[in-house]
């Protein structure tokens, strides 16, 4: 009797826990992201649905062009994958490196890198600035709201 009602409270306590949201709301046709203002936007047509702040790579300037250089991509890429058990919290993947991204890298010798994603800041890079290795990152909390709103398939848009 004392461990169900001690698994009754746990299962209680943790209810309103699970990182996993809901959303029912308009579909998001498309993200945009803009890294001038750092601002993620979740586009219903032409209405923003919501608006996030985000950290970027180490060197923020510039489209992607090499693995290693700390830049996010910027064009027309796709949301591809997510991962539930990311280290970053939640992670929604980025369909970067697409064939001209593949082709300039090779051009220059180099790999175009990959794993290209929005996803969570993990406690001890809460605070930094520009810290991913090219991802996009955003609080935990943005990130919950837009692993649960974004499907995979959704186009995204990236700005300078």
């Amino acid at each position: 009797m004392r461990l169900l009602t001690l698994a009754l409270l746990v299962a209680l306590a943790t209810a309103g826990c699970s990182r996993f949201a809901s959303y029912d709301g308009p579909e998001v046709t498309r993200v945009v992201v803009i890294k001038s203002s750092r601002q993620l936007l979740l586009m219903h047509g032409e209405t923003v649905l919501e608006a996030y702040d985000f950290e970027l790579g180490f060197a923020p300037e510039g489209h992607k062009e090499i693995e290693g250089d700390g830049r996010t991509p910027e064009g027309s890429y796709v949301i591809d994958r997510r991962n539930p058990n990311s280290e970053y919290y939640l992670s929604i993947g980025i369909s970067y490196p697409n064939e001209t991204d593949v082709a300039a890298a090779r051009a220059l010798g180099f790999s175009p890198g990959g794993d290209i994603f929005i996803h969570g800041t993990p406690r001890e890079f809460r605070g930094r600035e520009d810290w991913t290795a090219g991802c996009i990152a955003v609080s935990n909390g943005d990130m919950r709201e837009i692993y649960a709103m974004v499907r995979d398939g959704t186009a995204i848009d990236i700005f300078p």
